[in-house]
């Protein structure tokens, strides 16, 4: 087969081809699991010998995916010990404007994300966003937007920033010997960060102002439709499963509530149906009033189910559904979430607006907002809840300084100090960072367990296998021959070209992989060219930044939903953002790093 040429390409080309475009077209198309997608393409490429065993597990043994694990451990340990909670309440404060507000958010949001997981500090700040806006009087979606960008741009500035950074980098070392100092993307990442700034402050009318989904909870009327069991009504004694009033068309029963005002929720199939009894259902109003005739059900004659009335053993709470969770494809029924935590889904918002639908048969996706019923308890399971919802808490948890607070932030800067001067290598000085929050308690070992996400890990593993097959089966060398036919010797065309590439396919793919796929081919232009590859390494590390749609980052992600925003909303100002660190990238790197 690798003899066999068609158009220019060896067959193991053409398969690194054909599953490079299948990997883009189910990821964009489907919602199926990115480590799932990833793995079955570095499954193809083994047995058909477009790689060997040795390429295509190399990812796996990768010093940069080690780094990103071990990151995960560190940046639990300061979040436990409140090191990130102090950073926010000690920081945001009241400005007298909203300039001044975006001032105060973005400025320690993008200091944090120089070292820490930019997912992680989202999640911390998005709560904390939620509340302070309301004090504020300020939409929160004039606020998410900028918190997203400020993680993306501040992850620039540093070697561990971004995953994209860390496997540059470390594809770089293991194939000229030359290892990037720590802070030596910050040459470039800090004037885009500082454009960045100045575009989102210039621009802030751009910035949408939309309705927060949780204003769609705001009266439980417009979602549940409550029925009353009336004293002559033939299903009287008997379950819920033999009147087939469990899961009904258009919706399904949330709560009993009896006449003696004792509640019954999640509602077992075997629960026994009583006179007087008050029947909660949640979905469409119009059909599952269709249960008045066909089983001799009335209207309840008074509201007795409301947010601010719930009874005191249950209380209402909204979880916004990351890109890494479980729950992403399924329905509710179907991960059998409720039974597992003990709460029952109320109603789902999507782009800030509610799915009529009923909840339970609705195909999760990232970003919906989930409206959950539950007991006050199910906010101390957060540790095995993190994987699969981030819950947008009401009430701001203070979490006291300690001892630990600071030993954790020495840790941390330890860590960096030992990477920066070359002191020890990072994934070195990161393992004994892992080690130093476990031996001090900052971080439990089931904690650290908890943090590592291995479905991460898997991506970014085997998308170096993928960027690999593009390496040794001809593929890169073929495509830098064409850019450089279509962009003739100027390395300065090159550069923007591919840097505009890898910029437009990080909007619509994991930045990691679409780093790892366009290593090789920035790598042989250079050498094709026979110019020095740095510039384009570190401008490529820029290019992985996205800000145009809300599929291009965890982070946009984890605000899209609570920020009430359309898809298009990003792409106002995030297109001009992208092209101002292209623009960044290819002004300023061959001045910082010569041809």
């Amino acid at each position: 087969m690798e003899q066999i040429l068609f158009a220019g390409l060896s067959g193991h080309a053409w398969i690194a081809v054909l599953t490079m475009l299948g990997v883009f077209v189910i990821l964009i198309g489907t919602k199926l699991p990115a480590d799932f997608v990833f793995l079955w393409a570095l499954a193809i490429l083994l047995l058909t010998g477009t790689l060997d065993v040795q390429e295509a597990l190399s990812g796996f043994s990768s010093s940069s995916v080690i780094t990103v694990g071990f990151m995960f451990v560190l940046v639990t340990g300061l979040t436990e010990t409140g090191v990130l909670h102090w950073i926010t309440k000690k920081c945001l404060g009241t400005p007298k404007n909203y300039t001044g507000a975006l001032l105060r958010l973005m400025a320690p949001v993008s200091a944090a994300s120089a070292f820490l997981s930019n997912t992680t500090v989202v999640a911390m700040f998005l709560q904390i966003v939620l509340i302070w806006s309301k004090k504020l009087s300020i939409k929160p979606s004039k606020l998410l937007i900028p918190l997203s960008y400020a993680s993306v741009l501040g992850g620039l500035c540093t070697i561990i920033g971004t995953p994209p950074n860390l496997i540059i980098s470390g594809l770089y070392a293991k194939e000229t010997g030359i290892e990037f100092g720590f802070f030596e993307v910050g040459k470039l990442g800090i004037i885009c960060l500082a454009c960045g700034y100045l575009m989102i402050l210039l621009m802030r009318k751009l910035l949408p102002e939309r309705s927060q989904s949780s204003e769609q909870f705001s009266q439980s009327k417009e979602f549940t439709t409550e029925l009353l069991v009336p004293s002559d009504c033939s299903y009287i004694g008997k379950t819920i499963e033999e009147a087939k009033l469990g899961q009904v068309d258009g919706g399904h029963i949330v709560e009993i509530i009896r006449f003696d005002k004792e509640i019954t929720t999640p509602v077992p199939d075997d629960e026994f149906i009583m006179g007087g009894d008050r029947l909660i259902y949640t979905g469409i109003p119009d059909k599952l009033l269709g249960l008045k005739a066909s089983h001799g059900l009335v209207t309840a004659s008074e509201h007795v189910y409301s947010i601010s009335e719930v009874s005191k053993d249950r209380t209402l709470i909204q979880a916004v559904v990351p890109e890494y969770s479980s729950l992403i494809g399924r329905t509710f029924m179907g991960r059998n979430f409720e039974k597992l935590f003990n709460v029952v889904l109320v109603a789902v918002s999507r782009e800030g607006k509610r799915i009529v639908n009923s909840p339970r048969e609705t195909v999760i996706i990232p970003g919906d907002i989930l409206l959950l019923e539950c007991n006050p308890d199910f906010l101390e399971q957060s540790d095995a809840l993190e994987k699969d919802l981030i819950l947008l808490n009401p009430k701001e948890k203070d979490i006291p300084v300690s001892r630990k607070t600071i030993v954790a932030s020495l840790i941390m800067l330890t860590v960096v100090l030992l990477a920066t001067f070359n002191i020890l290598p990072l994934v070195t000085a990161a393992l004994l960072g892992l080690l130093a929050m476990l031996a001090t308690r900052c971080c439990t070992p089931a904690r650290a367990r908890a943090s590592i996400s291995g479905s991460t890990l898997l991506v970014f593993a085997a998308s170096l296998g993928l960027g690999s097959a593009i390496q040794t089966s001809g593929l890169a060398t073929t495509i830098a021959g064409g850019i450089q036919d279509i962009c003739g010797t100027n390395p300065y065309v090159t550069l923007i070209v591919i840097c505009s590439a890898t910029c437009v396919l990080s909007e619509f793919i994991s930045n990691t992989a679409a780093a790892a796929i366009f290593f090789p081919i920035a790598l042989q232009s250079a050498h094709v060219l026979g110019v020095s590859p740095t510039p384009f390494m570190i401008s490529l590390m820029l290019s992985t930044a996205s800000f145009a749609t809300p599929i291009g980052s965890p982070t946009h992600l984890l605000v899209y939903g609570p920020g009430g925003y359309k898809f298009t909303d990003f792409m106002i100002l995030g297109i001009l953002m992208n092209a101002m660190t292209v623009a960044v990238s290819a002004l300023f790197a061959p001045i910082f790093w010569p041809f």
